[in-house]
């Protein structure tokens, strides 16, 4: 079996909860991450799926080293990052990036196209400075976009464009994982497909690896062969793709697959069965369809 290219070990991750007053102390922590174990192959994608506080979003943020674990280690190409400085970590930007959730936030409103696509180019010196926007313009056509539009803001784009600027921003430095927190959550139902498609043809193209994270477990399916589900800061069940659909064995899988909009269920009517995961218990409910 080859050496998987990420690899999560034990990761934990504690907030701090600090006291009121004129001297502020912590007084606890709230484990966000809590013993997070899984991995990922050269050009594999692997889907993290929960609800909201589950601790998924948190950590694709420590993968990319957004955030500083608390402890467990997370090995990427052979190497233990988890305790890296700034400046170790500076030449690992390159192979890790992320597409963030919000395409409306995550792009800075007073900088061009160009100039957000470019930025990285000109901090890592990638391409030299006659050549940056040339290879902006590439990056633009790889993922869609009119390559002549880099001169234009990003409130000149619609939702699904800006998604796609970000992702051309996360292909700069040619990376070898991508950690895609969300990346169609904020997206119409028919951009969504869109660019699904075109992150499933990056990553055949380009042979990415992919932590794809998501709460919505009918997205996840058509794009990630293994899903891990998070609840409450652990992984509570990873399995491959169709013995997770078929054939889930924690109860809040269950509860997740029950709340996935049943197409063939629509048509026909009738009741459907509802499961509500209580952390020891399922509470079967029926409800219209």
């Amino acid at each position: 079996m080859s050496t998987p290219l990420l690899e999560v070990k034990d990761l934990t991750m504690h907030f701090p909860i600090r006291s009121r007053g004129l001297i502020p102390r912590t007084v606890g922590h709230v484990p966000a991450v809590d013993g997070v174990s899984f991995s990922i192959g050269a050009g594999e994608a692997l889907g993290l799926v929960g609800e909201s506080g589950s601790g998924k979003s948190t950590t694709g943020r420590l993968i990319t080293r957004l955030h500083e674990p608390t402890s467990g280690q997370i090995i990427f190409d052979g190497q233990d990052i988890a305790g890296w400085t700034p400046r170790q970590l500076k030449p690992l930007r390159r192979d890790i990036q992320m597409i963030f959730q919000d395409p409306y936030t995550s792009l800075n409103p007073r900088h061009t196209v160009g100039e957000i696509i470019g930025a990285p180019l000109e901090i890592h010196k990638l391409v030299p400075k006659q050549g940056r926007l040339r290879r902006v313009q590439e990056l633009l056509e790889i993922v869609g976009l009119n390559p002549e539009h880099y001169n234009r803001y990003p409130h000149e784009f619609s939702g699904g464009q800006r998604q796609r600027i970000g992702i051309a921003r996360a292909l700069t430095m040619q990376p070898r994982l991508l950690v895609a927190d969300e990346p169609v959550s904020a997206l119409d139902v028919s951009i969504q497909a869109q660019i699904i498609n075109l992150m499933k043809d990056l990553q055949k193209e380009f042979n990415i690896a992919f932590l794809f994270i998501a709460h919505d477990l009918a997205i996840v399916r058509h794009f990630c062969p293994q899903i891990a589900v998070m609840y409450k800061g652990k992984i509570v069940e990873n399995a491959p793709r169709e013995e997770l659909y078929t054939n889930p064995q924690h109860g809040y899988t269950r509860s997740l697959l029950s709340a996935v909009p049943d197409m063939r269920q629509a048509v026909v009517g009738g009741r459907r069965e509802r499961i509500r995961y209580t952390g020891k218990e399922e509470v079967v409910t029926t409800t219209e369809r």
